[in-house]
């Protein structure tokens, strides 16, 4: 049974519409699942215009009425953006709420059994919030408008490298007294179940310490001792191919070596600046835990190409694929179960 995956349009001030076109004039990618495109239907159109490409799409104005099956997406016209009114590579609450819109429907389709996963194309931070979003990221987004309490995180995929992270989106100063035990434990938990659905049968994972030369044996701080060593041996008790923690210079080394297929670093930049210098033309980040995978290219709205047509497709592409493996892999396990 093919995956049923909504593909939201992001930001339509940036590339989102280039590529959200791009994508589907690919036919071998558009056989891999029953699409539904969540986008205004003017702004398609300019998005192949600029990607020099030509779309044919049944559209519909009801989610209900849609009817995608492979290699036949259909696009659901929200008519929210238009090309007339949105400045490109200008953050708008106009932007924002479009965006929010597309979003938002993606979520509630999910929510009602009606797709199965949720790819889109990059959000702009702060046109989201002058679009009325009160959360500091798509993910809490997400989370709060489903409703889910679970653990849930940002992944960050580079070709077949995951970056995981304990902290996210806090202060530095914040980062050494949210480091614990149970954090650490349980990132460590939602990696492994992320890594497990997208394929791999026993994530080998890599964990960061938080201090220079991994604290150097105390001398430059006791993190690593007193939190972080024991949690990855309660890992390893736990059945978990964990190992660390290693110095956070050193540790990507091991996983380009082929040593580990995830990194879960203790701070958002100790990892991120890492895997964008592996492969930042490549990035995929995953919003894992929640009730749906959802996946996204790692790279931004790029405002100052909008309009060249010279966006790269290939997070957009990886990002689609890690999705419909994600899905088939939820399908199969609730199958079993």
């Amino acid at each position: 049974m093919t995956v049923r995956l909504a593909l939201v349009m992001g930001d339509p001030a940036g590339i989102g519409p280039e590529l959200t076109a791009r994508l589907l004039a690919e036919p071998d990618l558009l056989r891999q699942a029953a699409i539904l495109v969540i986008a205004d239907r003017r702004m398609l159109e300019e998005g192949a215009r600029r990607g020099g490409v030509a779309l044919d799409l049944p559209v519909v104005r009801q989610a209900a009425e849609a009817r995608p099956e492979p290699g036949r997406p259909v696009l659901l016209d929200m008519a929210n953006a238009d090309p007339a009114t949105i400045r490109p590579a200008v953050a708008s609450a106009e932007g924002g709420r479009a965006t929010l819109e597309n979003f938002t429907l993606g979520l509630d389709l999910a929510r009602d059994g009606a797709v199965e996963a949720i790819v889109f194309t990059p959000f702009n931070k702060q046109a989201l919030r002058l679009g009325g979003s009160t959360h500091e990221d798509e993910l809490r987004y997400a989370a709060g408008y489903l409703g889910y309490q679970g653990a849930h995180a940002e992944f960050n995929v580079v070709d077949e490298i995951w970056n995981a992270r304990v902290t996210s989106h806090v202060p530095i100063s914040a980062v050494a007294g949210l480091i614990t035990e149970e954090a650490i434990l349980r990132n460590l938990e939602l990696t492994v179940a992320a890594l497990q659905e997208a394929g791999f049968e026993r994530p080998r994972i890599a964990v960061a310490a938080l201090n220079p030369h991994a604290g150097d044996g105390g001398n430059f701080g006791r993190e690593e001792i007193e939190v972080i060593a024991p949690a990855v041996e309660k890992a390893k008790a736990r059945g978990w191919a964990v190992d660390g923690p290693w110095p956070s210079d050193t540790v990507y080394l091991r996983a380009r070596a082929g040593k580990a297929d995830a990194v879960l670093t203790m701070y958002h930049d100790q990892g991120q600046i890492a895997i964008k210098l592996i492969g930042f033309d490549r990035g995929v980040t995953v919003l894992g835990g929640l009730p749906v995978p959802i996946c996204t290219p790692a790279h931004g709205t790029a405002y100052d190409i909008v309009g060249q047509g010279t966006a790269n497709l290939e997070p957009t592409r990886r990002a689609f694929a890690i999705a419909c493996r994600m899905a088939e892999s939820r399908r199969a396990g609730t199958a079993a179960a």
